[in-house]
């Protein structure tokens, strides 16, 4: 493989990035909007996110021969919490805070595990992601610690993760 073919946009990862994107600005746009078209789209994305996670790991090993675990463990987590949620509405109401903090902490973690991966990338994606993950651990301890008022501004926290989330797959589309 030449090192042209190499250098292309990655269109999985800016369609992603694209649509966080356009789903933060939604959300930004109707911070008291309905809790279950918040849920529903949670749900969609979160399992979107996990199949991505997968098929990015795959790529990731075929790229750079790094045979990194947990996007397979993160990819197969969220799917499960997406179709739990689809499947029950109310009950991901209730629980959207709670569920919202530990996968911000979880997926950040794991983000930050895979650190040496993204250095390899470039040292700007390094520090990007770096700074993402970390924000995105205190957004989860934020949420962990008022469920009530993190209800209350979910939408604008979803959308903030949602836009960190976009960014960072738009970046990695140009890597």
């Amino acid at each position: 493989m030449n090192e042209t073919s190499r250098k292309g946009i990655d269109w999985g990862s800016l369609i992603l990035g694209i649509l966080f994107v356009l789903t933060a600005l939604l959300s930004f746009q109707d911070p008291a909007g309905n809790l279950i078209a918040i849920v529903m789209v949670f749900a969609i994305f979160a399992i979107l996110k996990g199949i991505f996670e997968i098929f990015a790991r795959n790529r990731m090993k075929e790229l750079t021969g790094y045979k990194a675990y947990a996007p397979i463990i993160l990819g197969v987590i969220d799917i499960i919490i997406g179709v739990y949620f689809l499947f029950n509405l109310n009950i991901g109401v209730a629980a959207l805070p709670f569920i919202f903090a530990i996968w911000f902490i979880l997926d950040s973690v794991f983000g930050l595990f895979a650190l040496d991966l993204a250095k390899s990338v470039s040292t700007g994606y390094f520090w990007f992601t770096l700074v993402v993950d970390v924000l995105g651990i205190i957004l989860g301890i934020m949420l962990l610690m008022n469920p009530l008022s993190s209800a209350l501004t979910l939408s604008f926290l979803v959308g903030f993760y949602f836009m960190l989330f976009g960014i960072t797959h738009i970046v990695y589309a140009f890597r």
